[in-house]
């Protein structure tokens, strides 16, 4: 993302993320209500920014802590990668790939060439998962 394509002025969104890490350090769960607490705009804009990493918006999103293994994958993507999507686990030969899109999370199910079902919302995660455990195919 370009930072001077941004509604609000990079240098502010800087400064904020700068803040948040200092009161918070690493604490996901510290981080999530604080974003809560931002206007809209101001927390979109650092949720798909290259301030935050993948995990922090996976669980500001969800809530929840995955496994230890889509947490490193996670936190090695900036958030900005988001947009087009970071693969977080293949499990039974299939793919879960995180997304955001319109400021709401995705979670989708792939067989590496096609889709095979999308889930949106705070629950998605969960209900890939659960479409793993029991798929229709």
């Amino acid at each position: 993302m370009d930072p001077d394509d941004t509604p609000v002025p990079y240098q502010k969104l800087v400064a904020l993320a700068d803040h948040l890490f200092e009161h918070c350090e690493d604490d996901v769960s510290c981080l999530s209500p604080m974003l809560d607490a931002l206007e809209s705009d101001t927390r979109n804009e650092l949720l798909s920014s290259d301030l935050l990493n993948a995990f922090q918006v996976f669980h500001y999103f969800f809530r929840i802590n995955p496994d230890e293994l889509v947490q490193e994958r996670l936190e090695l993507e900036p958030a900005s990668s988001l947009q087009r999507g970071v693969k977080i686990d293949e499990i039974d030969l299939v793919d879960l790939i995180f997304s955001v899109k319109n400021h709401e999370p995705a979670i989708i199910v792939s067989d590496g060439e096609t889709v095979l079902q999308t889930f949106t919302g705070k629950t998605a995660y969960a209900q890939g998962l659960k479409y793993i455990e029991n798929p229709p195919y």
